[in-house]
């Protein structure tokens, strides 16, 4: 029962949240302490997460991708909730029938096989919930450890942990070490996205004049694409290669 109040929890605790500012501006009334942990996970990535990336990097394809393909099909059952919570029965039938197949065809999910016959991922979270649900972004938050965010994702992160149905699922299909192993996969596939979009996020990290404004940026532009907040031109790819924009520069 508990499981099944959190996102009412949630509806209460954003209910305060600001809406985007218009043509998509920005909402950093935290900005001081938002730069304050962004140069903490900035120093995060240098010690830790940056030369973790270059050693997943030169990995075998044979290594990284059944962790990556592990940890995607973990999240599965999290987002058919999601999908569900959002009336996206089709979503939530992809979703299914993507975990079911990749769970045993494809050896608890090392293996892609419903990949292969077209059955890609709807993916989504209880950040996109609360946006189709009508709450609004609220402030930009940089969460330590995490990155960027805004008041509504960063409980949508919390909603997510607390909502995962994957160990009651793995149980009923006899895969318990499939619950057991998500953390460290979801990790390691953290590592190897670091690794493998490396120039890119050190463009962002390293080379840009304010790399705060830069991230948030881009952070707020892909989220509000995601969401369905912003025009489709507005977007950005932050692993594309022409993905670095610099603010301060003249437009």
């Amino acid at each position: 029962m508990a499981k099944f109040l959190v996102p009412v929890v949630a509806m209460v605790a954003l209910s305060a949240c600001t809406p985007a500012p218009p043509g998509g501006g920005l909402n950093d009334p935290y900005e001081d302490v938002n730069r304050q942990i962004h140069a903490f996970n900035k120093d995060l990535d240098t010690a830790l997460l940056r030369p973790a990336g270059e050693v997943a990097a030169a990995l075998p394809l044979e290594i990284r991708v059944p962790v990556s393909n592990f940890a995607g099909n973990a999240g599965l059952p999290a987002a058919v909730v999601n999908n569900i919570l959002q009336a996206d029965i089709d979503g939530a039938a992809t979703n299914t029938l993507r975990f079911l197949i990749n769970s045993t065809v494809g050896v608890f999910g090392l293996l892609d096989p419903a990949g292969v016959i077209g059955l890609a991922e709807v993916d989504t979270d209880f950040g996109q919930t609360l946006a189709v649900w009508g709450v609004q972004e609220g402030a930009y938050l940089e969460l330590p450890g995490f990155g960027p965010s805004t008041e509504r994702d960063a409980v949508g992160r919390v909603v997510d942990f607390l909502i995962d149905p994957l160990d009651g699922v793995a149980a009923n299909m006899g895969a318990t070490d499939v619950a057991r192993w998500a953390t460290p996969a979801r990790v390691a596939e953290q590592v190897i996205d670091r690794g493998v979009f490396g120039d890119t996020l050190d463009s962002i990290l390293y080379d840009s004049a304010d790399s705060y404004a830069q991230s948030r940026l881009i952070y707020l532009q892909n989220r509000r694409f995601d969401v369905g907040e912003t025009a489709g031109d507005a977007y950005i790819d932050p692993y594309a290669a022409d993905a670095f924009i610099d603010p301060y520069e003249d437009q």
